[in-house]
């Protein structure tokens, strides 16, 4: 599971005359930007952005200075929740983690799948922040999967089609490869 857009959905939820603005959580204009919404993300804004550039790209962008207490405190709250799906939560960062729900079936009374789309709407319900999902077999087609279809996403990646999955994809959506990566892979 992945927090959607966490440090700028956290602040919109406390403050709601945010919601409607492009928000973008981060340092001065020689910062980068921690994160951003998805208003923001229209604009052509993205999280690891110097701050400078955003803002000609946004002008109009609310910057927030993180309050990475704040951060941390739902981002204990949602964990809390998560492990009441399964006690085997293995964070990540603070608003991402993987979740073994491998023979949870009869305590859930229902798939993983239902598990973690209740899941899903307890966190957004008690915490006023989404989370997208991704659904597989192991944790790095997990990963990939839980940024397929941001905000509120839920994708499954099936042992079957993962290889052809896979196939198609662009190099870059493979957890960890950065534009070095991507330029080294490109020239051979």
């Amino acid at each position: 599971v992945d927090c959607d857009a966490f440090y700028a959905a956290v602040e919109k939820r406390d403050n709601p005359t945010l919601a409607n603005l492009p928000v973008l959580v981060g340092g001065s204009r020689r910062g980068v930007v921690m994160t951003c919404c998805y208003i923001a993300r229209r604009f052509g804004v993205r999280s690891a952005m110097p701050m400078y550039k955003a803002l000609e790209l946004c002008p109009q962008a609310v910057v927030i200075r993180p309050d990475m207490a704040k951060y941390q405190a739902v981002g204990r709250e949602v964990r809390e929740i998560l492990l009441e799906a399964t006690p085997i939560v293995e964070p990540l960062s603070i608003d991402e983690a993987f979740l073994d729900l491998a023979g949870t079936e009869r305590v859930h009374h229902g798939r993983p799948s239902r598990t973690l789309a209740a899941t899903a709407a307890e966190v957004e319900r008690k915490l006023g922040v989404t989370i997208s999902i991704g659904l597989s077999y192991n944790r790095f087609l997990a990963k990939i999967a839980s940024g397929l279809a941001k905000p509120r996403g839920f994708s499954v990646i099936g042992r079957a089609e993962a290889t052809r999955f896979l196939a198609t994809q662009p190099v870059e959506v493979l957890w960890g490869v950065g534009r070095v990566t991507q330029t080294t892979l490109a020239a051979h």
